[in-house]
């Protein structure tokens, strides 16, 4: 008998059982490589330096709200292709890989919950489809989400994590900024609070409209928030940028942003802000 199939044999059920599991991750902020389920069961942030990593819209969801609460709308609307754009791929395309790949019709999440037992109008942005990049089903779905907050008089809740505008429906995309701050405009003469909460990316025609318009504006930590990147910034201005420019923490300082919370006190953030807003 050979020595591989000695070593074969000598391996049992039990041990094959355990083959594959124990995978690791490497942090790449700190270097330390830990289990794979200690950062999940940690809330994807590094346990030992606090780095945070990208979280599904649908993980959001589930840390904010009350267990069962969240019932979602405007499900069915998916993007269609007006400019009939093409890239070297046609969007259509784009649209149906990214539906079949990521199992959601688009970029945004919305729906009705309680936080804490306290109705709101909550939505997110999920990341995976396409960059969280906001086209007309995200702007339309957000302006129904703060038309909703406005009607039943109900705190909105929104977390960005986006891209920008997507390219692939040109000015249609655009327009999206003003229809947006235009619904939000009507929840503010409505006397309802809108809570912004900006995750890492909040960037291009996202941070230029709504995002940064929340009566309190929440980021986690080193968060990226900014319309244009550092780099076309600098060329742009001939300059170099201070150090941490766009991140959370410089937004603080200069009175972009109001708080900073880590992942595990979000909710507790959030709820604690909207027992201060809402009678």
């Amino acid at each position: 008998m050979s020595w591989f199939e000695k070593t074969k044999a000598a391996i049992d059920a039990s041990q094959k059982r355990t083959i594959g599991e124990g995978v690791f991750r490497r942090c790449e902020e700190c270097g330390e490589t830990l289990l794979a389920e200690e950062f999940t069961s940690n809330l994807e942030v590094c346990p030992k330096c606090g780095h945070h990593y990208h979280l599904s819209g649908e993980g959001w969801i589930e840390l904010l709200t009350d267990p069962g609460s969240f019932e979602e709308h405007d499900a069915q609307l998916a993007s269609g292709d007006p400019l009939e754009f093409k890239d070297g791929k046609r969007y259509r395309d784009r649209i149906k890989a990214s539906q079949k790949k990521t199992g959601v019709t688009d970029a945004f999440l919305a729906g009705s919950a309680t936080i804490d037992g306290r109705p709101v109008q909550i939505g997110t942005f999920l990341f995976r489809f396409m960059g969280g990049s906001m086209g007309s089903v995200v702007g339309e779905k957000i302006t129904r989400m703060l038309e909703r907050g406005a009607a039943q008089r109900q705190p909105v809740v929104l977390l960005s994590s986006s891209g920008g505008a997507r390219m692939q429906e040109g000015l249609l995309s655009l327009m999206q900024m003003a229809k947006t701050v235009a619904a939000l405009g009507r929840l503010r003469e409505a006397g309802v609070p809108f809570i912004s909460v900006l995750l890492d990316p909040t960037t291009g025609g996202v941070a230029a409209s709504f995002a940064l318009l929340g009566d309190v504006n929440i980021a986690e930590p080193r968060a990226l928030i900014g319309f244009a990147g550092a780099r076309v910034i600098e060329q742009t201005i001939r300059a170099k940028l201070p150090e941490g420019f766009q991140r959370a923490e410089f937004l603080l300082e200069h009175g972009m942003i109001d708080i900073i919370s880590d992942r595990q006190g979000m909710r507790a953030t959030i709820a604690r802000v909207l027992s201060h807003l809402v009678d």
